[in-house]
């Protein structure tokens, strides 16, 4: 049965950049992402969602009578920031665990600084495989993996669309670059072989030379893997050209700043993408959802995995009464956590036993919907 602490509300107090527990002894948690930049509406996704979680959690009286205490980690998306916010959130906020980061790029050097920490460390959205294969007892993810995304985006490209000539793009970032390179693969053992393969620079906004690669090679689907900042005006560009390609991505671009970055939901139709079921409609977080709702915020993209990821991080505690990455970690990797995702567990790479990709696509009301 679901702890009562998953469902509670408190009035919440906000100084810089912590979660200011209301009274008594605290659990500081780290919550790394991009809270600034191009990507900074993942971040808020991440923020929003441990807020709620650390507020619910912390009304029903705290893990054993203490507050969750949040504190900020803004990596903006690059490694070497990443680096120095894990080494801050440690050494001077002393956190028990982190909630992040979101791109694998700053997940994976962040995690040497964790891991030597014995810190417990979950991140609800970074999906490149090297994440958990380099043997880090005390990193796990509530996302899937971009070999996983990668193939079935292949296989709509293939069997859905019928699409005879693929074009494939990335940013040259670990994640981009890693979900094409799974795209790819499927795509060759599905018996196809690209026409284009090619990198741009994450930052570029002129991608008409590269529209007009794709209309050389008379490509009627593009496969993009990186996030929404580049994957706007990219499809913006192939429009105003005139290329009738559909383009396809990975959950880089789950956020309405596609649609902005786009120019507009007539744009950003048709776009389709790849990402867990959506967790709005999932039963178990249904009252999370109406709350944030009514308190004017719609929890989309990653909101909910990063509520999630709270609560599996505060069911481990709870179990162990310690804090320490090793004893969380052994205890996550013999037992399931109920979730406003619902249940959840691990492999002993730290990846979920289960993952749930599917295709989404973008409507001309700068909404998505799962495609049937």
């Amino acid at each position: 049965m679901r702890k009562s602490w998953l469902y509670g509300v408190v009035v919440v107090l906000t100084v810089g950049y912590s979660f200011v527990a209301l009274a008594g002894e605290t659990i500081p948690i780290g919550v790394g992402g991009p809270f600034t930049g191009p990507y900074a509406a993942f971040g808020e996704q991440l923020w929003r969602g441990a807020e709620q979680a650390a507020q619910d959690i912390n009304a029903a009286g705290g893990i054993d009578g203490k507050k969750i205490e949040l504190f900020k980690g803004d990596d903006a998306c690059e490694p070497k920031q990443a680096l120095a916010v894990a080494n801050q959130l440690v050494e001077r906020h002393g956190v028990k665990a982190v909630i992040g980061h979101f791109c694998s790029s700053s997940t994976i050097p962040a995690s040497e600084v964790y891991a030597e920490a014995g810190i417990l460390q979950i991140t609800p959205g970074s999906t490149n495989p090297m994440v958990t294969e380099r043997g880090i007892k005390t990193l796990f993810r509530t996302c899937g993996r971009d070999n996983q995304q990668g193939s079935v985006g292949a296989q709509f490209v293939v069997n859905a669309l019928h699409a005879q000539a693929v074009a494939i793009v990335h940013d040259k970032d670990t994640y981009g670059q890693g979900l094409a390179n799974a795209m790819r693969d499927e795509l060759h053992r599905l018996g196809k072989k690209e026409v284009l393969y090619e990198g741009l620079t994450r930052g570029e906004k002129d991608f008409n030379a590269l529209v007009t690669k794709f209309k050389s090679v008379n490509a009627d689907a593009v496969y993009f893997g990186g996030l929404h900042n580049e994957a706007g005006p990219l499809i913006h560009q192939m429009k105003d050209q005139g290329l009738k390609a559909t383009l396809v991505s990975g959950d880089g671009i789950v956020s309405q700043d596609f649609v902005v970055a786009a120019g507009g939901p007539s744009y950003a139709e048709g776009v389709h993408m790849t990402f867990g079921r959506d967790p709005r409609k999932i039963k178990e977080g249904h009252d999370v959802v109406e709350r944030m709702r009514k308190m004017g915020y719609e929890p989309e993209g990653y909101t909910l995995y990063s509520y999630a990821t709270l609560q599996v991080i505060a069911a481990a505690i709870t179990a162990t009464k310690k804090t320490d990455g090793a004893t969380l970690a052994n205890w996550l990797h013999s037992h399931d956590v109920p979730t406003v995702m619902g249940s959840k567990g691990w492999d002993a790479k730290g990846d979920l036993k289960v993952s749930d990709y599917v295709m989404y696509r973008w409507h001309g009301k700068g909404g998505y919907e799962e495609v049937p």
